[in-house]
Formats: C-alpha cells, sequence, structure tokens
C-alpha cells in the first residue's frame, strides 16, 4: 500500500462527507503493497480505506469493487465497497484518480500462521468461489498467462544466466499445462488471484479464532480455482526461509477447504503445476517492481528471490494433494 498520490485532510474531508460517511476525524497514509495509493480514514461514523488507483483506470474498477459488493452480500467477509448517493457508483474520483472507500476490517494480519489460521482460509476461501458462481461479470485474471509471455521478455535482460533458464523452461512448461485439455476442465469463476498473509484478517486466538476478512481484491479476476488456491499454499503453507511446502499447514488448508467444496479429479491432478504457476507469476511481477519501479512515499517492494525459491521447491519437489 504505497503512496504515490498525497491527499490532504482538506481534501479528503469533503470526498468522505459527499458519501454520507460523516466528518473525518484522522487520516493515515498505509505503508507496505506496491500497486495503490491507500488511507486509513476515521470519521465520526466509522472506520474506513481510502485508495487512489495508479494503474487500474475507471473502466477495470467496476469488476474488482462489484465483486466485493457481491461477496459481502453474500455473508463472505470483505471490506463492502461505498456507492456515492442514488446513482450506486462504486467508483469515484479525487485529484482527478480512480478512487473508492471501503470498510476497515476489524482485526489484524498473522505472518506467522499456524494449522489454525490455514483452516480459516481455506474454508473462507472456498465458500468465497461458491459464492462468486453467480456473480455476473467476467474480466480475466490481468496477470494471468498472457501477462506472464509479455512480461517475461522484458525481465529477462536483468536477469542470471541460471535465471534465464529457469525463468524460460518454467514459462514453457506453463504454456503446455494451459493448453492441455486437463486444464480447460478446471472449474473456473472469481478469484482473490492475491490471498497473501497480509490481505486477511484475524481476531482472537485458540478456540476464539476468528477470520474477519479477505481485502486488496484488487488482482481478481476469472481464473481457475486452483490457481486461487495455488497463490494461497504458497504463502500461507511454506518455509519463508527455504520456500519448502509445509505439509501440516497444507493439509489443515485443503482439508478445510474441501469440506466446502470437494476437488475434482483435475484439479488433484493439476496441483502440483498450478502451485509452479503461483510462484512464477509472483517472481516475475517481483522482478518487474524491483527492476521497473515507479516512485512513491512509503513503498517497500518486495524480494523477488524469495520467490524463485519457491518456483525450485515446487520443480523438485512437487505439492501434491493431501490424501
Amino acid at each position: 500500500m504505497a503512496v504515490y498520490t498525497e491527499v490532504s485532510l482538506d481534501e479528503a474531508a469533503p470526498f468522505l462527507l459527499a458519501l454520507g460517511l460523516g466528518q473525518v476525524q484522522a487520516l493515515r497514509p498505509c505503508a507496505g503493497g506496491i500497486e495503490n495509493t491507500n488511507y486509513f480514514v476515521d470519521t465520526d461514523q466509522g472506520h474506513y480505506v481510502l485508495t487512489l488507483f495508479e494503474r487500474l483506470g475507471f473502466e477495470q474498477l467496476p469488476f474488482y469493487l462489484q465483486l466485493m459488493k457481491h461477496l459481502a452480500l453474500r455473508g463472505i467477509p470483505v471490506p463492502e465497497p461505498h456507492a456515492a448517493g442514488t446513482t450506486q457508483a462504486l467508483v469515484h474520483r479525487l485529484k482527478n484518480k480512480p478512487a473508492a472507500v471501503v470498510d476497515r476490517l476489524p482485526g489484524c494480519s498473522e505472518l506467522a500462521p499456524g494449522p489454525e489460521h490455514c483452516a480459516a482460509v481455506g474454508r473462507t476461501l472456498a465458500q468465497m468461489h461458491l459464492a462468486g458462481l453467480d456473480f455476473p461479470q467476467q474480466q480475466d485474471n490481468l496477470r494471468g498467462l498472457s501477462w506472464w509471455n509479455e512480461t517475461v521478455p522484458v525481465v529477462l535482460p536483468y536477469l542470471t544466466r541460471e535465471q534465464t533458464t529457469l525463468m524460460l523452461s518454467e514459462l514453457a512448461y506453463q504454456n503446455h499445462v494451459a493448453a492441455s485439455s486437463t486444464y480447460s476442465a478446471l472449474p473456473r469463476g472469481p478469484v482473490h488471484a492475491d490471498l497473501f498473509r497480509d490481505n486477511v484478517m484475524f481476531e482472537g486466538d485458540g478456540r476464539s479464532l476468528r477470520l474477519t476478512g479477505f481485502f486488496d481484491f484488487y488482482f481478481a479476476g476469472w481464473d481457475s480455482w486452483l490457481f486461487d488456491i495455488s497463490v494461497a499454499l504458497n504463502d500461507w503453507c511454506v518455509d519463508l526461509a527455504t520456500g519448502a511446502h509445509d505439509a501440516l499447514r497444507t493439509a489443515a488448508f485443503v482439508q478445510a477447504y474441501q469440506s466446502v467444496r470437494p476437488f475434482t479429479a483435475h484439479e488433484r491432478q493439476l496441483l502440483p503445476a498450478l502451485t509452479r504457476a503461483g510462484a512464477l507469476r509472483f517472481w516475475l511481477s517481483r522482478l518487474w517492481d524491483q527492476h521497473l519501479p515507479r516512485e512513491a512515499a512509503l513503498l517497500q517492494a518486495h524480494d523477488p528471490g524469495h520467490f524463485q525459491r519457491v518456483l525450485r521447491q515446487r520443480v523438485e519437489h512437487p505439492c501434491a494433494m493431501p490424501a
């Protein structure tokens, strides 16, 4: 949540008031993340997140915000976007940029999750997938295979020979998988596509543990549910130092997910390939952000080497579906 566009209290106050969200009492920039400008806003009516979108345009944003609204109305714990007056528009304009205001979720992220956290994420992700079945809009995952094919040539000049070999061989493998009939048969729908530890909130612990929400849906799109699962497994169920998968946390996640929606035979077959795909996607995007950065206050770039290690682990030690 970098800050590219500075917003003052004097600019935010009339904007929030026009949305019927009350008088602004505090405005704080959010550090972390890399895509958009984010502020925490406290008013006399509640707590919100104000986002100004730096890459996504007015034509793309309705998909993300209407998906969040759809899920919230079906009881999935996500930040609900706020509409403007009788138009019910969820995309607004602030400082000549697209903007949105959503409810701020209670709780905090768990950056050292145990099996109980992974189980809660797996269960809620399955519920989210099913709740999205009747969402009427479709938009491709903008960071999917097409983007990988376009972006790999851009980052190759910055890579070592060893990295280049790994990158090109994995891209060829993923194109081969995507052309298969097994891949075509995977269940699909709206996916979060970025469900990392810092995009989920919890309250309590032990038996009182409660997952209070998924947030940051601005990489969401239409893709296989297995890809969404794989992205989550690659973050929630790995050893951060080595990238190796954690069998106990993986089992907790998978068992909780399939208690809501059982996996198909095609999903079981392609989990090893899709966890590799998830690792490639984030290795590639982090390389892109590192070597082709944008200027921003509070920008915190992520280490691409982490997902290079995760990808090597997935290639050398495939992540099979737990029994």
